[in-house]
């Protein structure tokens, strides 16, 4: 396969509509673009940690990182979450996603965030450094059918105290319990 001439980039408003197809068609389902919208509108949003790919102009993926919490018993720690990652099928295998993930991570280590935690396949994210969350003292709640080391984190280079804890996720992704 020919190399893909990838730009990664901040979405745009003028992205939304693109973004959400991409996402639909990664997914196979809307709700995780109806995820990205409510995202998009809530508190947690950081749009310097919003990006899209584009060949030739057109949006092929999408990432996001946002604002979560972390409860250490009775102390709670602003920390920040990868979801979700999207590339249009016709594009995966391309490095598209590594790319955008790659980026995003760069992004967030320079506004000095301390890790970045995500619920995924950690066949994938593990080439990026990602880890199982578990080994740091991290929990996420996770579907019944996604292993344990879905719950993932990437240790970045802020000096920040060694957090551990319970994620608890955004309002905003309780979109995904809609029907």
């Amino acid at each position: 396969m020919e190399p893909l001439d990838v730009t990664i980039r901040p979405e745009a408003t003028a992205d939304h509509r693109a973004i959400a197809d991409v996402v639909e068609r990664a997914f196979g389902s809307a709700a995780e673009a109806r995820l990205v919208a409510a995202i998009r509108a809530s508190d947690e949003f950081l749009s310097e940690l919003a990006l899209v790919a584009t060949v030739g102009g057109q949006v092929v993926g999408h990432v996001m990182i946002n604002r979560c919490r972390l409860i250490d018993r009775d102390i709670e720690h602003a920390i920040v979450m990868l979801s979700p990652l999207a590339v249009d099928p016709e594009f995966h295998r391309r490095g598209v996603g590594g790319s955008l993930v790659r980026a995003v991570t760069a992004a967030a280590d320079q506004r000095g965030e301390p890790f970045v935690v995500l619920e995924g396949d950690p066949r994938y994210y593990s080439r990026f450094g990602f880890e199982p969350a578990a080994g740091h003292g991290i929990t996420m709640p996770l579907p019944d059918w996604a292993p344990r080391e879905a719950a993932q984190v990437l240790r970045l280079s802020g000096d920040g105290p060694a957090l551990r804890g319970t994620v608890v996720y955004p309002a905003s992704f309780d979109v995904l319990d809609e029907h």
